[in-house]
């Protein structure tokens, strides 16, 4: 396959063209239609997880013109999928039978993904609304989607996905839906809307009912020991072993993961974002039981993710304690947002973060296939949860 391959939409007026390398890309044409410079979409960021992760992913990038002007940018990846080695109650969704037998029975996938593998939300297609219309947008980005497959030869994925959008968007993204993609809720993203009288760390436990006081209360006691630590790229250099299996025993536990980062990508990440990437550790005495990673934009905290011993949970409280840590960052960066991201909803909710539901879209490759994917998305739905309300008094 060529490095870069340009092509005129069928369904709208845009041309587009798409790479296999980031270095391959126009810097400034990306930087145009990234004048907020989404962190997930920057091309440090992007040149990273390429340089870090592509003996799994395989990386697709495509830029939109309008005439000679940039209007848009999508980052995809390409990834293999063994459906026998997926564990269907650590979903972010409820998948009915139905398709665990009929669509998910011990298949090989190949599948396309714009958007994010590695953080919830709109980080995967970006558009210049001054210049073409949501309609146009979607039309340009499924006809691209659709090269990007058919030009993967021998590896053509079965299905194209794209994740996650929040709810103001699904009046623009809905549009993709007139190309023949099915659309279905993920789990929630619990999100903390910060408040313009928290000052300080203090002020937010202040604001909680009694019981949650006492609640966080414990948690301090309890983590009392523990020494929190910033870590820059050299000490995640340093501990990566530790940092690995700390990881993986959370992924093995936790939410669905497809793929998964290592140490030596959260060292280059380090070493690329700076100050926008925070790596925080956790320590009893010597021994290192627990880490978190976040990226902070002007708007928002994103707690990506973590690692913890959890032998030391129960008796230290470390995950209730890398929450309120969270939360204490947010603040000190005076955010709008701290976002928590799916699973775990109670506990989450105990801080404040309240549910927000996702959509995403999906399509399969084969005309016939995608006609009978509509009863079958129809069936995955976002899985039951609990929330509290930690607060004296409501927050939206």
């Amino acid at each position: 396959m060529l490095d870069k391959i340009k092509n005129k939409c069928k369904t709208s007026s845009l041309r587009y063209v798409y790479y296999n390398h980031i270095d391959d890309i126009p810097h400034v044409d990306w930087g145009i239609v990234n004048p907020k410079n989404n962190i997930f979409l920057s091309l440090d960021y992007l040149k990273t997880l390429e340089n870090t992760l592509s003996n799994t992913i395989r990386f697709r990038y495509i830029l939109f013109y309008d005439k000679e002007i940039p209007v848009g940018f999508a980052s995809a990846q390409l990834i293999n999928l063994n459906t026998a080695k997926l564990k269907f109650q650590e979903f972010p969704c409820c998948i009915n039978d139905a398709i665990k037998n009929t669509l998910f029975k011990n298949l090989d996938l190949k599948v396309l993904i714009c958007g994010n593998l590695f953080s919830c939300g709109e980080h995967g297609f970006v558009y210049n609304t001054n210049y073409i219309s949501s309609k146009t947008a979607f039309e340009g980005l499924s006809d691209a989607l659709s090269e990007i497959r058919k030009s993967e030869k021998s590896e053509k994925p079965s299905f194209i996905l794209l994740k996650e959008f929040w709810p103001e968007s699904f009046n623009h993204s809905d549009y993709i839906k007139e190309h023949d993609f099915r659309e279905f809720k993920i789990d929630v993203n619990m999100v903390l809307h910060m408040q313009p009288n928290w000052y300080t760390f203090d002020d937010y436990i202040a604001s909680m009912r009694t019981k949650f006081r006492t609640r966080a209360k414990k948690v301090f006691e309890k983590s009392e020991k523990i020494i929190v630590k910033d870590f820059n790229a050299e000490n995640i250099e340093k501990y990566k072993d530790e940092i690995n299996k700390l990881y993986l025993s959370v992924i093995e536990k936790a939410d669905f993961k497809i793929e998964k980062l290592n140490a030596y990508t959260f060292k280059k990440l380090k070493e690329v974002l700076g100050q926008t990437f925070v790596f925080k550790t956790y320590f009893i005495e010597e021994k290192l039981i627990g880490f978190t990673t976040s990226f902070v934009t002007n708007d928002f905290v994103d707690a990506n993710h973590i690692g913890l011993d959890y032998k030391y949970n129960k008796t230290h409280s470390i995950y209730q304690k890398m929450l309120y840590d969270y939360v204490d960052l947010a603040i000190h960066k005076k955010v709008h947002e701290l976002r928590l991201g799916r699973t775990a909803e109670i506990i989450k909710s105990c801080v404040g973060a309240k549910p927000i539901e996702m959509k995403l879209y999906v399509k399969h490759a084969n005309s016939i296939s995608n006609t009978l994917l509509k009863p079958l998305v129809e069936l995955i739905s976002p899985s039951e949860y609990e929330v509290r309300s930690p607060f004296k008094l409501q927050i939206d």
